[in-house]
């Protein structure tokens, strides 16, 4: 199976979010944390996948993380 390039995901988990983002793990699952209902949150069970185009957006908008 071909694996699908980081910037051609959809969703992201974590780790990959704070690669892609270069922002903390730890820092993520606090805004994650902090709006579990947000748009760019993604539940799989009990894992945490991000939205990276609407987290794109998110990150746009903000002043500060």
């Amino acid at each position: 199976m071909k694996k699908v390039p980081i910037w051609q995901r959809y969703t992201l988990t974590i780790e990959e979010a704070a690669a892609y983002f270069r922002i903390g793990e730890k820092k993520l699952r606090q805004i994650v944390a902090e709006d579990e209902t947000a748009a760019f949150v993604l539940m799989n069970g009990n894992r945490i996948q991000i939205k990276r185009r609407l987290f794109e957006q998110y990150i746009d908008t903000a002043t500060v993380v």
